[in-house]
């Protein structure tokens, strides 16, 4: 049994071609059409005149007229006129010709297809994407692509058009990003979505630039524009950064208060203010902390006794 295999499609090399200037073509052009007339008028004068001798008209210069005339209008096809950043792709008989890059007012061949395409940067700005992080959180993600076409045949020939093949290949790029990378709260030294954001710009734009290469495009910058948790778990995940939060407060309060607290004992046991035994500096340390680590405003009870009543 036979088997077919597909293969990869070739990538079509650009050629930059040079073409005649259209405005020397233009006066040759004009010139036919003034020849035209002269050789109506011509046959219109030979006509009168073979009426009056009675003799057949110049035919020739009918003949002439017509051909200078049918002449003159193939050649105005060939005209065509190119902006900055702008491209034509010349195709003769649907083989490859080449690429006109200047601008100005040229001529080609009037068999030649032209197809303008054009070579200036665009923003590709991607709707919301809903996906899976890393972890299988749901999240929302989106993605703002500049981009440009360097090379016009792969982006004519190569793919069946340029800018949806920018399209569907951004937003795939940008759900595997998704899956490579956890939202927030990675491990140590782990890079995410939220936090690392030059880092995961940079991998979404060196993906990006090896999908879309195959299309001649070049992108220039590429970066997340929208990145959020999904409606369903957006306030679940609010809660524990909140929690988080206050975990974090609360372990610097509670450092920061043992070590006031290290250094009163310290300061009155190097001034000999008061000597105190072991249970009077637990009692101290209990209530340093009390008062340090409380979220409201202590009230202090003022011992007018000795120390031990």
């Amino acid at each position: 049994m036979n088997t077919k295999h597909a293969t990869a499609a070739q990538t079509t090399p650009e050629q930059v071609i040079q073409v005649p200037s259209g405005w020397t073509m233009l006066t040759f052009n004009l010139l036919m059409y003034v020849a035209a007339i002269a050789s109506m008028v011509m046959f219109v004068l030979s006509a009168v005149a073979a009426e009056r001798a009675r003799e057949n008209p110049q035919f020739a210069y009918l003949i002439g007229f017509v051909v200078l005339l049918l002449g003159a209008i193939f050649l105005s096809k060939g005209f065509f006129t190119l902006q900055p950043n702008q491209a034509s792709v010349l195709t003769l008989f649907g083989n490859y010709v080449g690429t006109v890059r200047d601008d100005g007012f040229h001529w080609t061949n009037p068999f030649n297809s032209k197809r303008q395409i054009s070579l200036r940067i665009r923003n590709f700005n991607s709707d919301p994407l809903k996906v899976n992080d890393k972890r299988g959180n749901p999240i929302e993600i989106g993605a703002v692509v500049v981009w440009r076409v360097s090379r016009t045949s792969q982006a004519i020939f190569d793919v069946q058009d340029c800018e949806e093949f920018v399209e569907v290949q951004s937003e795939s790029a940008l759900r595997h990003l998704a899956n490579s990378y956890a939202y927030d709260n990675g491990e140590e030294g782990e890079e995410t979505l939220r936090s690392d954001v030059a880092e995961v710009s940079h991998a979404l734009l060196a993906e990006l630039q090896e999908r879309l290469s195959q299309a001649g495009v070049v992108v220039e910058e590429a970066r997340l524009s929208h990145l959020a948790y999904a409606p369903e778990i957006a306030s679940a995940m609010l809660r524990r950064q909140q929690a988080e939060a206050i975990i974090t407060a609360r372990t610097k309060i509670v450092e920061g208060a043992v070590s006031m607290v290290e250094m009163a004992l310290h300061n009155l046991a190097a001034s000999n203010i008061v000597d105190l035994d072991e249970e009077r500096k637990a009692a101290m340390v209990t209530n340093l902390l009390v008062v340090l680590c409380s979220e409201s405003d202590t009230h202090p009870v003022i011992n007018a006794g000795t120390l031990y009543t």
